[in-house]
């Protein structure tokens, strides 16, 4: 396998760790039908706790997966997944090239 797949695999790890959470799969969608939206609405949404919502929400920044806009006190979150959608297409092309013979 080339280099360069090796490369895109590694790079999408941390995103596939990221996605590969249940719950954060919920709040991908919930925001996908919602957004933007507190840590309180999401947590009034789910069926998780406000600290388990702050935890999964910052391994989604982490990743970049969501963003947040800060109003007066309240912080809101919504969806940023451009740069994943980047990099997925990145891995999807270098499989398609470098993989399949």
């Amino acid at each position: 396998m080339a280099n360069e797949a090796i490369n895109t695999f590694r790079l999408c790890i941390p995103l596939f760790q990221s996605l590969s959470d249940p719950n954060r799969q919920d709040i991908i969608l919930l925001l996908a039908e919602k957004e933007p939206l507190t840590v309180n609405e999401i947590t009034e949404n789910l069926s998780l706790s406000r600290p388990a919502i702050s935890h999964h929400l910052k391994i989604m920044r982490d990743q970049k997966l969501v963003s947040i806009e800060q109003k007066g006190t309240q912080r809101y979150y919504s969806l940023a997944l451009e740069d994943a959608v980047h990099l997925l297409k990145q891995l999807i092309k270098t499989v398609e090239e470098d993989c399949i013979f």
